[in-house]
């Protein structure tokens, strides 16, 4: 932007679209970025579709910023994620890869991994946890795998000890094996004539 207001207005989120003029120390706050931090929200200075199509990085920052911060999401972010979630195909791996490591070892990944599914980015970036949302069967057969392997994640959190501990955290690796290791379960379902579930072999599968 050619204005400190200009470029303020091409950030990602109002709660950093603030700034100090210097040497006068003037607080400029155009976008109302303060009473956002107070309520914990993500709002986009400019539209939100307009935002995201100028970086659709951003969608995966919003994610980032529910686990990392527990923020919530302003309903229009939201629906444009939705809307525009495809759009993430178009950023490098790298970029998509360092915001999902960002937001598995933060506080609360659960919340942002729920943001990316509910919203379809995950199925553009990691299309294996949607697909652990099976269908549950009338008589209830078998659990949800995927607020199983959600639960799973944060179990394995509470594992952690610190950096001094026996199982310093955050660990990434751990946290990753914890979220997906139920991922063959899907390719693996076979409902058996006794009326039960089967996912025989599912962790060779989900291994490959």
């Amino acid at each position: 932007g050619k204005t400190l207001e200009g470029d303020l207005s091409r950030r990602d989120f109002t709660v950093n679209s603030m700034a100090v003029r210097l040497p006068g120390l003037t607080f400029v706050d155009p976008f109302d970025g303060l009473a956002d931090l107070a309520r914990r929200t993500l709002r986009t200075p400019v539209t939100a579709s307009q935002s995201f199509d100028d970086d659709p990085l951003r969608m995966m920052r919003a994610a980032r910023f529910v686990a990392q911060l527990g923020f919530t999401l302003d309903p229009d972010a939201r629906a444009a994620i939705e809307e525009m979630a495809e759009r993430i195909t178009i950023v490098s791996a790298e970029r998509v890869r360092d915001e999902l490591v960002k937001l598995m070892i933060s506080r609360g990944p659960r919340r942002g991994l729920e943001v990316l599914v509910d919203t379809g980015l995950a199925d553009h970036v990691l299309p294996e946890l949607p697909a652990l949302r099976l269908e549950i069967d009338e008589h209830h057969r078998h659990k949800d795998v995927y607020q199983h392997s959600l639960t799973v994640l944060e179990q394995a959190i509470d594992l952690e000890t610190g950096p001094t501990g026996a199982v310093p955290g955050p660990d990434l690796v751990l946290r990753l094996a914890a979220l997906l290791h139920d991922v063959g379960k899907p390719a693996t379902r076979r409902f058996e004539e006794n009326g039960g579930v089967s996912f025989h072999h599912h962790e060779v599968v989900g291994a490959k």
